[in-house]
């Protein structure tokens, strides 16, 4: 069995140490928080909201991987994508746990809720399937699942978008986070969408120019996403909340941000192939 942090040869890996210790700090900070009473007056409530955000957060990060490995020509960042996707899980589980404690530990009531309330129940079935997908995340069971196992895994794709659904409908009134997300997942799914050709290694203008227009696709998109959730789940008058994007003066809009972190992308993309060029002319050089 492969631990967290070695290679399947047994060889440590500082980055994967180093991101499996950054996968658990949010766990620890919410458990000294919970010990020392520093999360309000309500602090179980607060442990389970951050518990599932950082389900979320993880779980997108864990999509988010393969299209980045790409995109920055960076293979080894693919070692860590098991890592996050179980740690996604183990948030998940806690989030449900705090959930039976804040119960007061009544099983009974937990099980109406989830079966009543329909964000709940949409959270626990995404649980459930993030727990599948974590369990046969191993070596061992890709041999025994063979063709299946993928089929298994591309579940991850529509229970994310459930997740969110999920942690739209908790986030009450401002959803700025989960429409943020929702934007990172629309880029997510909008490259996995291209052909494949288009994702192969290409010129640096060419790769650029494509990134370039994901990343306007993805704001655009995520402006008309918070536009419609606003004009059909609240009472906020939606063209109020997007007139808000088209400028700055009030801060950064969460399509704002969504195409500046995946602009972004594109900068560090020509940063990290010109750096990977110009190693050969340096050690010729030499």
């Amino acid at each position: 069995m492969t631990v967290p942090w070695r290679d399947r040869r047994g060889r440590f890996l500082p980055f994967k140490a180093a991101v499996l210790v950054a996968l658990l700090v949010p766990g620890v900070l919410y458990g000294y928080w919970l010990a020392m009473g520093m999360l309000g007056a309500r602090p179980i409530t607060e442990a389970i909201h951050g518990t599932g955000l950082w389900a979320v957060r993880c779980f997108m990060i864990s999509l988010a991987i393969t299209p980045f490995a790409r995109a920055l020509d960076w293979p080894s960042l693919l070692l860590v994508r098991r890592n996050v996707g179980v740690a996604a899980a183990c948030y998940a589980v806690a989030h449900l746990c705090l959930y039976v404690v804040d119960q007061n530990f009544k099983l009974l009531t937990v099980i109406s809720e989830i079966a009543l309330r329909f964000y709940l129940t949409i959270g626990f079935i995404t649980l459930l399937v993030l727990l599948s997908l974590a369990v046969t995340s191993t070596d061992g069971w890709v041999k025994k699942l063979g063709r299946n196992w993928k089929r298994l895994h591309r579940l991850a794709y529509p229970f994310a978008a459930v997740a969110l659904l999920h942690y739209y409908i908790q986030s009450k009134l401002n959803v700025s986070e989960p429409v943020f997300v929702s934007g990172l997942f629309i880029w997510l799914m909008a490259w996995r969408a291209l052909p494949e050709t288009w994702r192969r290694k290409q010129g640096v203008g060419v790769t650029a120019a494509l990134y370039g227009g994901l990343a306007v696709v993805s704001g655009l998109a995520t402006a008309v996403m918070e536009f419609g959730w606003y004009g059909l789940t609240t009472r906020v008058n939606p063209w109020r909340v997007l007139y808000a994007n088209e400028s700055i003066a009030r801060g950064l809009r969460p399509a704002h941000w969504v195409f500046v972190v995946t602009a972004s992308l594109v900068l560090v993309f020509i940063v990290r192939r010109f750096m990977r060029t110009s190693q050969p002319l340096r050690r010729a050089a030499a």
